[in-house]
């Protein structure tokens, strides 16, 4: 075996931390000596040991002279664990293969640098592409310091997300749905519009895999939620906030904040609509590293319109609903060189439907 071999194994261990690491990155590790595989393990959960750490605890002998593999560059700082490099070298290993850098300021080549000044040597750059691909969440919020937003949306063959009456349920398969869940899973947050509490009254929590509730949001710029939204009944299974404006509606708002709803009040745009960006910036301070945005069609047509989406996943089930609610409004697009680029990533049949999971390029 190579490299790229050992690599990829540290990448499937890595992806098993998808979902309860945020805000760190999703990091997988093995120790291999003579052709071997002696030891391997993958961060687990924020605010436990890093993969490195796993892996040198699940060796079955000597670590000296070995190679170590790792997805991401070891940190050498000390977070809420001590730093995984000095562990690193410590054990003396022959080599150590790393996926890529870390562009966390704290580390950014500090991990690497540290390990050459020990006279251990370092390969960097196995797998590089789908070393950043897998954090490429972390990568954007520790660069920017605001969550990676995706996009999702079940809709029919001729782009309905709804009939004409507002109809919905179910567009997509089970199948389908289950993957849905696991979107959910996989992010901080899950955020969607006043429009889809009032019409679906939604609980926008994961049931139908294993997995943790991300944070509830709900853009209601005037506070028309409806006291007895489900989304707020049951704060001890899954957080909500609630984004509203300064036109919010007074009395609503002190009847929230009087039961501890938690309420975020953004000035508001010149239309009255919630600041995006604002809104963005804010989930950032609050270490939302990642949210899933699963709509209506307003919150889709209004984060395509300002370039703030990164990804996209549109489910497409094989009906056709002819008129009815779009999935994307008017974007004020009038000729084909201005259409939003799209990067496919993959494309493939669950269930009944065709999932696309794109990544955005924004506009031409």
């Amino acid at each position: 075996m190579n490299d790229e071999s050992f690599m990829k194994r540290a990448l499937r261990l890595a992806r098993k931390g998808e979902g309860w690491v945020s805000p760190n990155p999703m990091v997988g590790s093995v120790i291999v000596r003579n052709n071997r595989i002696i030891g391997e393990g993958y961060h687990r959960k924020f605010g436990q040991a890093h993969a490195e750490i796993n892996a040198l605890e699940s060796v079955t002998e000597s670590v000296e002279g070995s190679t170590i593999y790792v997805t991401l560059e070891p940190c050498s700082h000390y977070g809420k664990t001590p730093p995984c490099v000095d562990r690193l070298i410590a054990c003396r290993p022959q080599r150590v293969v790393i996926g890529t850098a870390d562009p966390n300021p704290l580390v950014a080549g500090k991990g690497i640098e540290a390990l050459q000044r020990s006279g251990i040597p370092v390969s960097v750059g196995i797998l590089e592409e789908a070393c950043r691909q897998i954090n490429e969440a972390f990568f954007k919020f520790i660069q920017s310091r605001t969550p990676f937003v995706t996009l999702k949306y079940a809709q029919t063959l001729d782009g309905r997300i709804a009939t004409a009456t507002g109809h919905s349920r179910w567009i997509s398969s089970l199948p389908s749905r289950r993957f849905a869940h696991r979107l959910r899973h996989a992010h901080d947050a899950i955020m969607v519009g006043i429009g889809t509490i009032l019409s679906d009254d939604p609980e926008l929590t994961v049931r139908l895999v294993r997995g943790k509730n991300p944070l509830r949001i709900v853009l209601d710029s005037r506070l028309r939620i409806p006291l007895t939204s489900r989304i707020l009944q049951d704060q001890g299974t899954a957080g909500t906030l609630l984004v509203t404006t300064d036109q919010a509606d007074r009395e609503k708002l002190t009847r929230l904040k009087d039961l501890g709803k938690d309420v975020l009040i953004l000035p508001a745009d010149p239309l009255g609509r919630i600041g995006l960006p604002s809104l963005f910036h804010e989930l950032g301070t609050r270490n939302i590293a990642s949210v899933l945005v699963e709509g209506g069609s307003g919150v889709l047509t209004a984060l395509l319109a300002e370039d703030l989406a990164d990804r996209l996943v549109a489910i497409i089930a094989p009906k056709i609903a002819g008129k009815g609610i779009e999935a994307i409004g008017n974007l004020n697009i009038t000729d084909m060189k201005s259409a939003i680029k799209l990067i496919f990533r993959r494309i493939y049949r669950n269930g009944d439907d065709l999932i696309i999971d794109a990544r955005l390029r924004g506009p031409a």
